[in-house]
């Protein structure tokens, strides 16, 4: 059988990202070019200057992609770019590409959605990974509990009713002046801090067991911030870092084995940016070993968003025969 190769392109939020992947599974190359440092300054991504940032990246990453990837445009079999969800403008940059790039080499085009680009990135490291499995998707945008069912088929089985998991480390790192990205720096204070200093709520929907919700979390660690200033005491960010830490990593840990339990899986994919952090990796493994459930973790370099996740999606896509016409356009608030 002759090799698939498909070059995917992701620039939905502040990377810009190309990879080459064989297959769907081996990765010949995953180039990444981060505006992190850039947003920073700004303490959070600015949408106007991430799109004008990816208008300057896309190409040279591209090169960059195929070249370490040895092959050129020519040996590609399709070309996946993620259309949604994301922000409008820095979407539309990858999707103007890779249409531009698909029209030009007469190569298939296929629309990625980012989250389930995010589930996929569990499939490359783990050969014996395949659907139907239980997901836990935790990004800066999205917490979702998700059943997915076959390839580019899922089941919704719970979602935030607000905040997304790492919206809600956002605005706590801004909040205790730990600033821009938030989700490693709470990691890296929690560290030096006591999880036990401050017991914040563990948010529950009441009809619905599967659903989360972050705001009266964000809301309790402000007001906790707020009293203390006051009272003139003393803040310790390292312990409200830690203490928010651990009850984000108990509602997530506990929802999820619950899930899995009565849905009778025995498979979990942990996945999204938040997947990168420590803390809630470590509590998910540890439910899932009393569980004897098994969990699928990326590498943190597959969590955090990248283009690799989105070649493999695409693979399995094309697969299937699935093809977006020249029309494909961003859509912001695309649903999994």
């Amino acid at each position: 059988m002759k090799d698939i190769l498909v070059l995917g392109i992701e620039s939905s939020c502040d990377e810009t990202a190309a990879s080459v992947v064989r297959n769907g599974r081996e990765v010949l190359s995953n180039v990444i070019s981060s505006q992190v440092p850039t947003h920073t300054l700004y303490g959070g991504v600015v949408p106007e200057l991430a799109s004008r940032m990816h208008i300057e990246a896309i190409n040279p990453v591209i090169r960059q992609a195929l070249a370490e990837a040895d092959c050129t445009l020519e040996d590609i079999d399709a070309i996946g770019v993620t259309y949604g969800p994301g922000l409008v403008g820095a979407l539309l940059v990858g999707v103007a590409e890779a249409k531009a790039l698909a029209f030009a080499a007469h190569k298939p085009l296929i629309g990625v959605n980012h989250m389930e680009g995010h589930v996929c990135a569990s499939l490359i490291e783990h050969p014996d990974l395949e659907p139907p499995f239980l997901c836990l998707i935790v990004s800066g945008g999205h917490t979702h509990l998700a059943e997915m069912k076959d390839y580019g088929d899922f089941r919704i089985i719970g979602q935030t009713r607000d905040d997304a998991a790492g919206e809600a480390f956002d605005k706590v790192a801004r909040a205790i002046g730990l600033g821009y990205p938030g989700g490693p720096k709470i990691e890296k204070a929690a560290r030096e801090g006591n999880p036990d200093a401050f017991h914040f709520p563990r948010g529950k929907v009441g009809e619905s067991v599967y659903d989360f919700t972050f705001s009266g979390l964000k809301s309790a660690v402000l007001n906790t911030l707020n009293q203390m200033e006051m009272k003139g005491e003393k803040i310790v960010p390292a312990d409200i870092a830690a203490s928010f830490q651990k009850a984000v990593t108990e509602v997530l840990t506990e929802h999820t084995i619950t899930a899995v339990k009565e849905l009778g899986e025995e498979r979990i994919v942990l996945c999204g940016g938040v997947a990168a952090n420590g803390a809630l990796r470590a509590s998910l493994q540890e439910a899932c070993d009393k569980a004897g459930i098994r969990l699928y973790v990326p590498s943190p370099i597959f969590c955090t968003d990248n283009a690799a996740m989105i070649a493999v999606d695409a693979y399995y896509h094309f697969m299937k025969g699935e093809r977006a016409g020249f029309d494909l356009n961003a859509v912001p608030n695309l649903e999994l």
